[in-house]
This record gives C-alpha cells, sequence and structure tokens, in this order.
C-alpha cells in the first residue's frame, strides 16, 4: 500500500526507535497517541512523554486522551481513518473498537519473546530468570493482554553484565528492527500469524512498584546478583540496617559475588570489601545509597557508620 495511514500510541522511551523509523522512512504517521503530560521532578511541573517532542518537531497531530476508550478520543482517531495501528509501551488496555478500527489491523511491538513474558515489566522478569536470550515481538492486538498472534519476534542475548535499563535500550533498537522486517507484509495484507497457544509455556508478569525491589537474603547470592541487575535502574533494590535506634533503608546497586558462607544478612568487611550472606555465596556490595544521602562506594558508607558497626541487612 502507498502512503499508508498510521496511528502510533506510545509513550515510554523504548517506543521511540519504531516511532523514529516510521518517520525516517517515508510512513511518518498521520498522528501520535500518547499519554497525558504528567507532573515530574521536585517542584512537579508537567512534563510530557519524549515521544511526544519527537513528534511535534515534525508537526504531527499528538492526542493525549486520559482514557484512551472515551467516546471522544475514539471519535477522533477514526476521523483520522487509518490504515494501520501501531502501538508499544502505551500504557493503557485498548477497547475493542480501537483494536478493531484499522483495514490492516492493529499490532504490538512487545519487549520479550512471546508467550514466555506477557505484562508489563517482561524486561526484569528474563534478566532476573536468569535467561540467556530475549527480544521484541510483533503480534496482533487482541482484548486480551500479550495474547495476539505472533507476527514474527527478533532476538538478542542476554549479557552476563546487562542491566534492565541496558537491556531496554537494546530491545528499543531491535523493536525498529522488528517493524522494520514486519511492515511490509503488514501494509500488502500477507503478515504471518501463529497462535501463541502453540509456541510454549506462557507467564504473567505484574507491574512492578518500588516495595517489590526488597533484598531476600535467603536467596542465593547468584540470584540476589541477578535481581539487582534486573531491577536497576528500576523499581531498584534495597534492604534496611539499625543504625544505633533508627532502622534505615539502603540501596544497593548492582554488586559481584563470592564463594563463602554466613548467616543470611551478616554483614563483613575483608579485603576492603563489603560481603554479605546469602543463602548461598557471599554479595560483594559494590554501591550503595543510605537514606538521605548520596551514591557512594559500599566501603566508604561502612567507614560512616555511626556508633557500633553494621553488622546484620535485613
Amino acid at each position: 500500500m502507498e502512503n499508508p495511514r498510521i496511528v502510533f500510541l506510545g509513550t515510554g522511551e523504548i517506543a521511540i526507535p519504531a516511532f523514529r523509523f516510521l518517520i525516517e522512512e517515508g510512513f511518518c504517521p498521520v498522528a501520535l497517541v500518547t499519554q497525558p503530560d504528567r507532573p515530574a521532578g521536585r517542584r512537579r511541573e508537567l512534563k510530557p512523554p519524549p515521544i511526544k517532542e519527537v513528534a511535534l518537531a515534525v508537526g504531527m497531530t499528538v492526542l493525549q486522551p486520559e482514557r484512551v476508550k472515551e467516546e471522544s478520543t475514539l471519535e477522533a482517531i477514526e476521523a483520522l481513518k487509518p490504515d494501520l495501528i501501531v502501538v508499544m509501551a502505551y500504557g493503557q488496555i485498548l477497547p475493542k473498537r480501537l483494536i478493531g478500527m484499522a483495514p490492516l489491523g492493529c499490532v504490538n511491538l512487545h519487549a520479550s519473546l512471546l508467550p514466555k513474558y506477557r505484562g508489563a515489566a517482561c524486561i526484569q522478569a528474563a534478566i532476573d530468570a536468569g535467561d540467556s536470550v530475549t527480544g521484541v515481538t510483533l503480534m496482533h492486538v487482541v482484548p486480551k493482554l500479550d495474547a495476539g498472534d505472533v507476527i514474527l519476534a527478533k532476538e538478542t542475548p542476554i549479557n552476563d553484565d546487562d542491566t534492565g535499563g541496558s537491556l531496554h535500550d537494546r530491545l528499543a533498537e531491535l523493536a525498529r528492527d522488528a517493524l522494520k522486517a514486519g511492515l511490509p507484509s503488514l501494509l500488502d495484507g500477507t503478515a504471518a500469524s501463529m497462535s501463541q497457544e502453540s509456541m510454549g509455556e506462557i507467564s504473567h508478569i505484574s507491574k512492578l512498584d518500588r516495595e517489590d525491589g526488597r533484598i531476600d537474603w535467603s536467596w542465593s547470592a547468584p540470584r540476589i546478583e541477578r535481581r539487582l541487575r534486573a531491577y536497576d535502574p528500576w523499581p531498584g533494590c534495597y534492604t534496611t540496617y539499625a543504625d544505633g535506634a533508627k532502622t534505615k533503608r539502603l540501596k544497593i546497586f548492582p554488586a559481584g559475588v563470592c564463594a563463602g558462607f554466613g548467616e543470611p544478612g551478616e554483614v563483613t568487611i575483608e579485603g576492603g570489601q563489603v560481603r554479605v550472606a546469602c543463602g548461598e555465596g557471599l554479595l560483594v556490595l559494590g554501591h550503595v545509597q543510605a537514606d538521605g544521602s548520596r551514591r557512594m562506594a559500599a566501603i566508604d558508607w561502612s567507614r560512616g557508620w555511626q556508633g557500633e558497626s553494621v553488622t546484620r541487612l535485613d
């Protein structure tokens, strides 16, 4: 199809490379649908999604409904007469009317290899589980979350030092490649379609919040090490410790692992390293950030303990 009318739905930064691809390759969407500007920073000033700035730079129509299922929003998108709707990291469940609005379909770029991880925190889940590979799936959108037929997938290895942040950035670029590979068949109506039910085990991953990052020291050191990388930068991992009569929170950044044993949570200092005993092995802390303080090397944090030395993390 020449000059297809594409509507793009996206909010997260991971969607920007795929969105830019459409603009740069002559498939410039007729509109971007994204989340409303939200308060951010200490001053709580309204901040637009970064993808909105990309759209405005090329004079694109931008819609920012509080709820995409609102009648006025659906009418506005219908008036654009979309041939194809492309979605990535939009952040809202799409109504059936929107899913069926475009003759060439509604497709989603999902940051995992379906059907293994459906849901919001699939990038973190892949690292956390110790998977060796992940990727981006281009799929048809259906009313059930991430359950549509698969069109194609692009893979990338998960490196031993990958964090949630580094893998996010790599998958953003891979999403562009997946859309580039799948777009021709979508536009001529020949896109492949494979049911997820025949592709393997299905799991659902819930959205994360800050409290999900609490470390359980009864876990093995390798498991905690993966969790630290998976949750960096969001939602981050933390533990608590007693500082005199006060209980303080300590944010822990990606760390190392070494052999050893001790009571889970027990802290020792050896060879200039702060080590914490786990259910199996020791975690060697790299950088930490205590409440009300800046990020620093764990050994520097240990030198600043007040009163009795910290001997345990909870």
